[in-house]
């Protein structure tokens, strides 16, 4: 028997210019709509926006974003689902997100104790995943074995979000701005990293553009934005030796590796997806300093915007929004 969650809705925030995942993007949100009510506020063009609106199944509440005044589309997207909402509980996910139903009540349990939920993704598809998910799964590793990674997803109390005014669409990072949000009024976050919710690879081509836009979210966090600018000065001079390499190399994958076993991640993570970890750092070592060049020319290109602002500190947060 198939269980309704009346206080969980899900949220999609969707902006495509090619239809190529929507039947089964239309499967996932049927299923999706059978347990919770699930809205998607839609800023594709008109001719995508009409055809999302005849596939997508009759229980899915479809809209368009009615926030124009930030320049970060998701968090139009966003603030337009919190606007609309009529639960308690919300999940944001990306469109390359699948919750499970069981994974659904998972996070109806947590929101009872927490204001925000950060789950965990990792990579799933049918055939073998593809180089480029393996590549970016050594990234979610270290930073696992680091503290937390940054999923495509969260979950959030809505009267929270409300009672902040929102967050800022003025932010590359936005995932990072809304969790500081929800900290900076007082809310309690939760990190799950136990909480495993598969995510589709992206094509190839997405997975290059978004190289040196996700080095960019890196001035949010100082203290990792100087660890990461030392990385090739470091590459560089270990270069002469090639032992100095080989240790650097040993030392990422074998942080990658305890990563994989926190929390139970090798249910979901090969055992191969820490060797991963040594060539994500080189890539990181060399995209940061691109991320600096775009700092100093007033910020990164996104969706025809340039935005300057990764996130803003939960101090910055307060003053602005006003929260005590």
């Amino acid at each position: 028997m198939e269980r309704r969650l009346p206080q969980l809705e899900y949220l999609l925030p969707l902006k495509w210019a090619e239809d190529t995942g929507l039947n089964e993007l239309v499967e996932y949100l049927e299923l999706l709509s059978r347990h919770v009510r699930v809205l998607v506020v839609d800023g594709s063009g008109d001719e995508l926006y009409s055809r999302h609106e005849r596939a997508l199944p009759a229980g899915v509440f479809h809209c368009r974003p009615k926030h124009p005044e930030c320049r970060n589309g998701k968090v139009d997207g966003v603030l337009t689902g919190v606007d609309l909402a009529e639960g308690q509980q919300l999940i944001i996910a990306d469109d390359d997100v699948r919750y499970t139903p069981q994974q659904l009540e998972r996070i109806c349990a947590l929101l009872e104790a927490a204001d925000v939920v950060r789950p965990q993704n990792y990579f799933s598809s049918p055939s073998p995943l593809p180089w480029h998910a393996r590549w970016d799964t050594g990234r979610i590793l270290l930073n696992r074995a680091f503290g937390a990674d940054y999923p495509g997803t969260l979950a959030v109390r809505t009267e929270v979000l409300r009672q902040a005014g929102g967050y800022s669409g003025d932010v590359l990072f936005e995932n990072l701005e809304l969790l500081r949000t929800v900290r900076a009024a007082g809310g309690v976050e939760v990190r799950a990293n136990d909480l495993f919710v598969a995510r589709l690879p992206s094509s190839t081509a997405l997975f290059f553009r978004q190289r040196v836009r996700q080095a960019y979210d890196d001035f949010a966090q100082p203290l990792r934005l100087a660890a990461e600018l030392s990385l090739l000065p470091v590459l560089c001079w270990s270069a002469r030796k090639p032992l100095r390499l080989a240790a650097l190399a040993v030392s990422a994958a074998a942080a990658a590796e305890y990563g994989r076993r926190r929390d139970g991640g090798r249910q979901v993570f090969g055992p191969s997806s820490a060797l991963w970890a040594p060539l994500w750092l080189v890539e990181r070592a060399l995209c940061v300093w691109l991320a600096v060049y775009w700092r100093l020319r007033g910020g990164i290109p996104y969706s025809g915007a340039r935005l300057r602002m990764a996130a803003h500190s939960v101090r910055r947060i307060r003053e602005l929004r006003g929260l005590g």
